[in-house]
C-alpha cells in the first residue's frame, strides 16, 4: 500500500442493515464516515423474507428507533401491511410485524444516508487490510482498484458475504446472497491479523411469479389498522396495500422431499456450517417432525413494483427441479413459476469469544463488528448491533466510556450479553423468552427506556427530544388524574363501566385502583371520564404500569440484584490461573471469554456457583491488599 491514503474518521464495511445503522450513528455523532459496499444498488437489501418485526425482533426495532436509528422509520414509510401479534396474550409478548416493500425500503434508506452530510458512500471491494501502529492505531484498506483508505476506526458489517458459498442441490459455488459477489480477500486478511472465524449457514426459499398462483385456493391474511407503527418519531400512516396468503404442505409434498434427501446438501455431508434451529428448511421440518401432516406456507409480496413473491416456510437447498416438483403439490401453487430458486449459503462469522460486549474486537483497537458477521440471524438483530457499534465507535474516538445497555434495560442488552456469554453453536435469533425482564421491556415503552441515550449521544434531534419530554409529562398527568379521581359505582359513569364488566364494587375507589381490575381498560375509563385525555399511546403505557405493578416491582428487585453484580468489575487481562479452587472448565472459559464483570461471568455456561464464590473471594481479598 504505497499510495496516498484517503483519510476518514470511520470506515464501515458493508451497507446492509447493520452497516447503514452504524454509519448513520457515527455521522450523527460528528464523524466523517465512509460507507463501503460491494454493490451500490444493494444498500439495505433484504435477501430473505420482506418482513420486519415479530416478538423479540419487533422489540429490537422499537429500541433501535428509540435510540434514533433508522429501521423503524424506514419500515413505517415502506410497509405494505402491518399486523399486531399476540394481542390476546400479555403485553410482554405483544409485537408488531410489517410486510415491507423491499425495493422502496432500499430507496428510502439510500436517500436518508445520501442526505447525511458526514456520510460518503462508495462501491468497492477490499483486497488488503493492514494495522498501522503508531501513537494511535489506525487501519489501512486497499480496494481492488488500487485506492487506499485509512481510518482509526473500521466497523465490519459484512453480513453473509465472508467466504460465501451458495448450495443448490449438489451444486455449489462462491457467492454472496442472491447471486451477489462474495468477499474472499478481506476475511483472509483478517485471519492474518489473528481474527478467528467459524462457519455458519442460512438459507432462503424460492421466489415465485405472482400471476402464476391461484389465490382462490389459499386463505387471505390481510393487514390491520394498527394504532401505531414502529417509529416514535414520525407520524403513523397505516396502509392496507397488500395481503399475505396462507396455504399448507401435504403428504405428497413431504414424500417428494423424503425421496430426494440424498440430494440435499444438508443431509449428504456437503454443508459443514451450522444453521439456525428457529428457521429450519423444509427438509429439516420433514426430517425432524415426521409425524406432522402439514406445514404452513405463507405467500408474501416483495414489492408493489414487482410480480415476485416470497414463499415463507419453504426454505430449501434441494435441486431446482425438485423444488419445482414439491412446490406444485401445495394448494394454490400447482402452476407456480419459479423466478429464483431457493438456496443455502455458508459463510464465515467471527468467533464470539473475540468480541467485547460493546462490539469491539479484543486486541484490535478501533476494529468493531456488527450484524450477521457476529453470528446472529435477522435484519432486526443486525440493525441493533449496527447502532451500538456505531455509537461505541464514536465514543472510542472521543475517548469516552462505551455504551452498553443492561439486560434489564433493553432487548439490545440481552442480545449483546448473550453474544458474549453464551457459546453460540448456531445463528442467534432473539426471542422474548431470552429476556428475564421482558415485562419491563415492553414494545410500547422502548422510548421511555432508551430515548435519553439517543439524545445524549446526538442521534435524536432537539425537536424529537422535546416531543419525548412532552409525552413523559402527559404520562405523569394521566397517572395523577387516575390516582386522584374517585370512582363512584353508583354514578352514571360507574354504572356504565360496571355494566361492561363483571366487577362488583360496594365502595368508592380511585380510577387507578379500578384500572387494576380485570376487563377494565384505559380506553373504557377515558370514554367515561372527561378528565382523562384520549391518549392511546400514553394510556397504554400507564395501563400496563398499573395493571402489572406487582410483577414490575418484582422485576425491579431482580434487576437491582443484577446491577450489583454488574458493578463488581473484573480487571482487564485478569489471570484466572491465580484463583485457587476454580474448576478447569470454568478457568478455561473465563480466560477465553474475559468477562468484564461478575454478572457477565455468572452467565457463562460452565461457570458454577462454587466458581463464582472462589472468584469473588479472591477479588475481594485482592482489593483489601
Amino acid at each position: 500500500m504505497e499510495r496516498q491514503a484517503k483519510i476518514y474518521d470511520v470506515i464501515v464495511v458493508g451497507a446492509g442493515h447493520a452497516g447503514c445503522e452504524a454509519a448513520y450513528a457515527t455521522a450523527r455523532m460528528g464523524f466523517r464516515t465512509l460507507l463501503l459496499t460491494l454493490n451500490f444498488t444493494n444498500i439495505a437489501f433484504m435477501p430473505c423474507n420482506p418482513s420486519v418485526g415479530g416478538p423479540g425482533k419487533g422489540h429490537l426495532v422499537r429500541e433501535v428507533d428509540a435510540l434514533g436509528g433508522l429501521i423503524g422509520r424506514v419500515t413505517d414509510l415502506t410497509h405494505l401491511q402491518m399486523r399486531a401479534l399476540n394481542t390476546q396474550k400479555g403485553p410482554a409478548v405483544q409485537a408488531l410485524r410489517a410486510q415491507v416493500d423491499k425495493r422502496r425500503y432500499q430507496e428510502i434508506m439510500l436517500g436518508i444516508l445520501e442526505r447525511e452530510p458526514l456520510i460518503s458512500l462508495r462501491q468497492g471491494e477490499i483486497v488488503d487490510l493492514q494495522r498501522v501502529n503508531g501513537p494511535a492505531v489506525s487501519w489501512r484498506l486497499q480496494l481492488s482498484t488500487g485506492i487506499v483508505l485509512e481510518a482509526p476506526v473500521v466497523i465490519l458489517a459484512a453480513g453473509t458475504f465472508f467466504q460465501g458459498t451458495v448450495h443448490i442441490g449438489l451444486s455449489s459455488f462462491p457467492s454472496g446472497p442472491q447471486g451477489q459477489h462474495p468477499s474472499i480477500s478481506l476475511p483472509q486478511k483478517l485471519a492474518a491479523e489473528g481474527i478467528r472465524f467459524r462457519r455458519f449457514k442460512t438459507g432462503t426459499s424460492a421466489r415465485l411469479r405472482r400471476r402464476s398462483l391461484n389465490f382462490e385456493a389459499m386463505i387471505e391474511q390481510p393487514g390491520e389498522e394498527t394504532p401505531h407503527g414502529f417509529s416514535f418519531w414520525i407520524s403513523w400512516q397505516p396502509r392496507l396495500a397488500a395481503s399475505c396468503w396462507l396455504t399448507y404442505t401435504n403428504e405428497r409434498t413431504h414424500e417428494i422431499i423424503r425421496k430426494n434427501l440424498h440430494r440435499a446438501p444438508m443431509y449428504c455431508g456437503v454443508i459443514k456450517g451450522v444453521g439456525t434451529r428457529y428457521c429450519p428448511s423444509i427438509e429439516g421440518k420433514i426430517v425432524n417432525f415426521p409425524d406432522r401432516p402439514r406445514h404452513q406456507v405463507f405467500i408474501e409480496p416483495e414489492s408493489a413494483g414487482t410480480d415476485e413473491v416470497y414463499v415463507a416456510g419453504l426454505s430449501t437447498s434441494l435441486p431446482e427441479e425438485v423444488q419445482e416438483e414439491f412446490i406444485h403439490t401445495v394448494p394454490g401453487l400447482e402452476k407456480a413459476e419459479i423466478v429464483r430458486p431457493g438456496y443455502a449459503i455458508e459463510y464465515d462469522v467471527v468467533a464470539a469469544e473475540q468480541l467485547t460486549p460493546f462490539l469491539q474486537l479484543k486486541d484490535c483497537p478501533g476494529l468493531f463488528s456488527a450484524g450477521q458477521i457476529n453470528g446472529t440471524s435477522g435484519y432486526e438483530e443486525a440493525a441493533a448491533q449496527g447502532i451500538i457499534a456505531g455509537i461505541n465507535a464514536a465514543l472510542y474516538l472521543k475517548g469516552e466510556r462505551p455504551f452498553l445497555p443492561r439486560r434489564d434495560e433493553a432487548y439490545i442488552g440481552v442480545l449483546l450479553d448473550d453474544l458474549i456469554t453464551k457459546e453460540l453453536d448456531e445463528p442467534y435469533r432473539i426471542m422474548t423468552s431470552f429476556a428475564e425482564f421482558r415485562l419491563s421491556l415492553r414494545q410500547e415503552n422502548a422510548d421511555l427506556r432508551l430515548a435519553e441515550y439517543g439524545y445524549r449521544y446526538g442521534l435524536l434531534s432537539e425537536d424529537e427530544y422535546e416531543r419525548f419530554l412532552a409525552k413523559k409529562e402527559r404520562i405523569r398527568q394521566i397517572q395523577t388524574i387516575l390516582e386522584k379521581t374517585t370512582f363512584d359505582p353508583e354514578s352514571e359513569a360507574g354504572l356504565k363501566i360496571t355494566g361492561q364488566t363483571e366487577i362488583v364494587l360496594k365502595q368508592r375507589v380511585s380510577l387507578a385502583e379500578l384500572l387494576q381490575k380485570p376487563g377494565v381498560s384505559y380506553q373504557m375509563l377515558q370514554e367515561a371520564f372527561d378528565e382523562l385525555p384520549p391518549a392511546k399511546d400514553e394510556g397504554r403505557v400507564v395501563e400496563n404500569q398499573i395493571k402489572y405493578q406487582g410483577y414490575l416491582a418484582r422485576e425491579a428487585k431482580m434487576a437491582e440484584r443484577l446491577r450489583k453484580m454488574e458493578e463488581k468489575q473484573i480487571p482487564p487481562g485478569f489471570d484466572y490461573n491465580k484463583v485457587p479452587n476454580l474448576s478447569t472448565a470454568a478457568r478455561e472459559k473465563l480466560t477465553r471469554i474475559a468477562p468484564l464483570t461478575i454478572g457477565q461471568a455468572a452467565r457463562i455456561s460452565g461457570v458454577g456457583p462454587a466458581d463464582l464464590s472462589a472468584l469473588l473471594i479472591w477479588l475481594e481479598a485482592r482489593m483489601k491488599r
